[in-house]
């Protein structure tokens, strides 16, 4: 902790986590402070919207999310801290789009999403109240990721949502208070004081570097890492750049029908596997078949880290980013290759707090590498608004939207999210437009969808059959 004098006064201003820091690096690497920018709409449709009462609940929100009022300041040698405000009295404004083309109101909301958040003491969060022209009224919000994850901003929403209905609504309960931020924040930095916890973590992350070196395979029939390999002229070349030198970023979202969403939700239930690890194993699988059958694959896997019920209740910003690496043979079955990859991931959760850049950095330098070894990232976000909702709260129509921010630091980032009105899953595919071809994300999706669905129709199927098949 250190005091930093903030317009004159006197704040506890704290370092940034091992979380923040990832994200600091990301956009201290691309310069460009927009690509921490998370965009989202939450609309509803269900009469005329109390406006009035909606702010004061945003405005209570502010008080209760201790993380929805961070800021960020140097001190005099330039180090970057963060610190509380007390109040957050902003006024929240109504943007009435109802005589709005409803995509050119959405499309205004995207050029919002690109204005960046400056981390110099001002606030890290824009809110916006809304009308749109279908009848849907609701909330734009834009956070910066280092205050707040996916994980935190489903928190804040669900809690205005339900605070309004609380207030709307006979028989509805109030929401129960989130924990405190700056909690937890303190237990991150003990643990980060070379605390028994991250020196065992530590052991487990240099363990993983007694493997041979990596490979990077690719997302789609165009190898990059062959490409450097000719054009460097060094054949024995194992990693690449998976970030791109123009980070122009669009999204594309694919929405898996409803019937197939419940089958991946039952096969999930059936065999104990969480849905993370069915999408991860398929995604290698379909890395596989692009990489001419290569059986050693790592999936970049963005962990939550909301296993107690004070990190899952305080908000902020969580995600740790680490390879998942396994070595599968071909004639694996679908559902020992879940298994396997099931084994990984629990081993890797238990260690997931040490801080990825330093692993970063160890796997540099062990491995004399530059580039990466894992083509994207894969988030699963497994909670939706609507699964929050409280008891009596009406039966309400909603809808989500997530705006890009323009831009991305590398060529493929997929969020599978669950939709708020049939918590059906929604694929969201982040990708450099300028980098990666609208038509290799598409056939990545079909390809991800066909392996998932021919691996669990039979799940005795074997990965080399699946990838013959697909």
């Amino acid at each position: 902790m250190k005091e930093l004098t903030i317009n004159g006064a006197v704040v506890q201003a704290y370092p940034l986590t091992a979380a923040q820091r990832i994200h600091y690096y990301t956009v201290s690497t691309s310069q460009r402070d927009e690509l921490l920018n998370i965009a989202t709409g939450f609309y509803l449709e269900y009469g005329e919207t109390d406006f009035d009462t909606l702010r004061e609940c945003i405005l209570e929100g502010y008080r209760k999310y201790e993380s929805m009022r961070l800021r960020f300041a140097r001190d005099e040698e330039g180090n970057l801290f963060q610190y509380l405000v007390p109040t957050e009295d902003r006024f929240i404004p109504l943007v009435d789009f109802s005589f709005w083309k409803e995509e050119d109101a959405h499309e205004e909301m995207r050029r919002w999403s690109r204005e960046p958040l400056p981390m110099n003491g001002s606030p890290m969060n824009d809110i916006r109240m809304i009308r749109l022209p279908d009848h849907y009224e609701g909330i734009y919000m834009k956070v910066h990721h280092m205050t707040m994850d996916s994980s935190a901003i489903i928190g804040f929403y669900s809690y205005v949502l339900q605070l309004y209905c609380s207030r709307k609504f006979e028989g509805v309960e109030p929401p129960k208070d989130p924990k405190s931020y700056l909690d937890q924040l303190k237990l991150d930095l003990k643990y980060e004081d070379n605390s028994p916890a991250r020196q065992k973590d530590e052991a487990f992350w240099m363990k993983q570097l007694e493997a041979p070196e990596p490979l990077y395979t690719p997302f789609s029939s165009r190898n990059r890492l062959e490409e450097l390999r000719r054009e460097t002229g060094n054949p024995k070349l194992r990693s690449c750049d998976a970030h791109g030198k123009d980070v122009e970023a669009a999204i594309l979202v694919y929405d898996l029908e409803d019937e197939p969403s419940r089958q991946l939700m039952a096969f999930s239930q059936e065999h104990h596997i969480p849905i993370a690890v069915i999408l991860l194993t398929a995604l290698r699988t379909v890395f596989s078949k692009f990489s001419g059958g290569e059986t050693d694959i790592s999936v970049k896997n963005a962990v939550a880290r909301r296993g107690t019920l004070l990190e899952s209740q305080s908000g902020g910003t969580r995600i740790h980013f680490w390879p998942l690496r396994a070595d599968i043979p071909m004639d694996t079955t679908f559902l020992d290759a879940l298994k396997i990859m099931q084994a990984k991931e629990n081993a890797l959760l238990r260690h997931a707090n040490y801080d990825p850049i330093l692993y970063m950095g160890a796997v540099s330098k062990h491995y004399h590498s530059k580039g990466s070894y894992e083509c994207l990232t894969l988030t699963y976000q497994p909670l939706s608004a609507a699964s929050l909702k409280g008891k009596n709260i009406p039966d309400i129509r909603y809808k989500s939207m997530w705006y890009s921010n323009g831009a991305a630091l590398q060529h493929v980032y997929v969020t599978v999210m669950h939709r708020p009105n049939d918590n059906g899953f929604s694929f969201h595919m982040e990708y450099q437009k300028n980098e990666v071809s609208e038509d290799e994300v598409e056939k990545l999706y079909f390809y991800l969808c066909r392996t998932l669905f021919y691996g669990m129709e039979d799940p005795n199927r074997t990965i080399g059959e699946i990838i013959d098949w697909i």
